[in-house]
């Protein structure tokens, strides 16, 4: 009886590491994809801003296929450690949170260092100042017919202030030179 017992003990804790293993594995797997599709959403939407020369379209298609070559050895180095795991070798589930960032790293600085994604870039930043210029324009107008004081109107008013202060201090100063002669 006692051996049984162990050896049920044991197929539980086996049972245990396989399930702990397969969760983090479809963790890994989940969080994977999420990355690897805000991803590839970010590029085509910086991509779909203008269309890049020939050249670096080009280069910018290789280098995602090379990013996505780095995911299937990830997903290959994935799968043989799952499997060792399941051999029963110790394999420490941080091990494949770190394939997974190593992976990342290594795919987003493909893409990352082309051209086309600088070209990207730059052009989601040009559209997010335009936006930001837009915005501000529409908030002045707002304020303007609500009656209220626009940054523009605060910031003249600031400035009138700021040269009557100065104004006021050489006036006092004049005052002061004028006041000690009379005594």
């Amino acid at each position: 009886m006692a051996t049984s017992d162990a050896g049920d003990d044991a197929l539980e804790h086996w049972n245990q590491l396989i399930e702990r293993l397969n969760d983090t594995m479809a963790g890994s797997v989940e969080q994977n994809i999420e990355a690897q599709t805000k991803f590839v959403e970010s590029w085509a939407d910086a991509m779909e801003q203008s269309m890049p020369e020939e050249e670096m379209l080009s280069e910018g298609f290789e280098a995602y296929g090379r990013a996505y070559e780095a995911w299937m050895d990830a997903a290959d180095e994935m799968f043989d450690r799952t499997a060792d795991a399941a051999d029963g070798e110790a394999v420490p589930s941080t091990e494949f949170r770190d394939i997974w960032l190593r992976t990342a790293n290594e795919a987003f600085k493909e893409v990352m260092g082309t051209s086309a994604f600088a070209a990207g870039t730059g052009n989601v930043v040009e559209a997010m100042m335009e936006l930001q210029q837009q915005t501000e324009e529409i908030s002045q107008d707002t304020l303007t017919q609500l009656g209220l004081a626009t940054q523009d109107e605060i910031d003249e008013v600031a400035t009138r202030l700021v040269e009557l202060e100065r104004r006021q201090h050489s006036v006092e100063k004049k005052l002061d030179r004028i006041i000690e002669q009379l005594e």
